[in-house]
């Protein structure tokens, strides 16, 4: 929306009104040697148990609403990126899933936080709590209806028997030993090859503002497509914002690829920059069939011409959105 007289202005804002400049030293530094010390940080949001009971419960409610839970809740569930804690898949745990397996592209889960998140669902969930909302975590989503546990779908029945202590016990037991295959509990780090996992062995596959970091978009969709059972589904929220790497929620894409080279460095991970019509389009490859969509809007502060030249041919679509929740099915 920025353009005529503004133009030259918001151009040279893109290489020098960053949120904050040790982004781009911070992503220099990496060429460097001996200083991979530096950059060993969390990821942040799944160190948090409220905040972990949230994010499943949201994808969990809106499963239900769209017909997915028919069978009961997903037995078998793998998520990408879980990042600091396990927390998101202990809560599908608690709410009555068989095993969970999480996926990394860089080890982050610490054993003794997951513990600690467990504990603190435990309590979340006997106490029915309500889904904490937006004005606990401002940047969550998706966006729900209400924010109510979750009764109709956890039922008093159902909690009676995921929260027993014999089952709480095996939870614990099974946090001891994360890395083992075919666990109640499995953690793969890094996970770079489809085999990993058994084909056609899981009933969902969730994860929450991810998919913006896969550099392998294609290969991340057709090994979903593959882990999961005839009739399973994918639950994922999409965040295509900067990540206050800009000013600009959308400075991103105005980036050259020069320099966005030099912010990226060497880190294993950061920002794909692919927009919302790539997922789109990756999951009419795989043959998915969507079932939810719910896309986040907000203008954007640069027309095309002020792009970097690869997001030129941007659709107005992907420019203006910020962020997208996908539910979809494997046929």
């Amino acid at each position: 929306m920025g353009c005529g007289s503004n133009g030259k202005k918001l151009r040279e804002s893109v290489f020098f009104n960053f949120m904050n400049l040790k982004q781009l030293f911070y992503g220099i530094s990496t060429f460097l040697p001996g200083l991979s010390f530096f950059h060993a940080k969390g990821t942040g949001g799944t160190n948090s148990a409220k905040y972990c009971y949230s994010v499943w419960l949201r994808h969990l409610v809106w499963a239900s609403e769209n017909g997915l839970l028919k069978d009961g809740m997903p037995a078998r569930i793998g998520e990408l990126g879980p990042g600091d804690s396990l927390g998101i898949g202990l809560a599908a745990l608690l709410s009555g899933a068989e095993t969970y397996v999480g996926l990394d592209a860089v080890e982050h889960a610490a054993s003794e936080k997951n513990l600690e998140i467990f504990h603190e669902l435990i309590v979340l969930f006997r106490n029915r709590a309500d889904i904490p909302s937006e004005s606990e975590f401002a940047n969550i989503k998706p966006q729900l209806k209400s924010h109510a546990f979750p009764a109709e779908i956890l039922t008093d029945q159902i909690l009676t028997e995921t929260l027993a202590q014999a089952r709480i016990d095996r939870i614990v037991e099974a946090l001891k030993n994360i890395k083992e295959k075919d666990a109640v509990i499995c953690y793969i780090a890094p996970w770079q090859r489809a085999d990993l996992i058994q084909k056609g062995s899981l009933d969902m596959i969730l994860s929450q503002a991810v998919l913006e970091h896969v550099d392998d978009l294609d290969g991340a969709y057709l090994a979903m497509n593959e882990w999961l059972k005839p009739e399973g589904f994918i639950s994922h929220q999409i965040d295509f914002k900067s990540h206050g790497l800009t000013d600009a929620w959308n400075g991103h894409w105005a980036l050259p690829d020069l320099l966005w080279k030099l912010i990226r460095g060497r880190r294993p991970y950061l920002l794909n920059r692919q927009p919302y019509s790539v997922h789109r389009k990756l999951l009419d490859v795989q043959g998915f069939k969507l079932v939810n969509e719910i896309l986040v809007k907000q203008p954007s502060v640069y027309n095309k011409s002020q792009l970097a030249p690869r997001f030129r041919a941007m659709t107005e679509d992907d420019l203006t959105t910020s962020g997208a929740f996908i539910q979809a099915v494997k046929p």
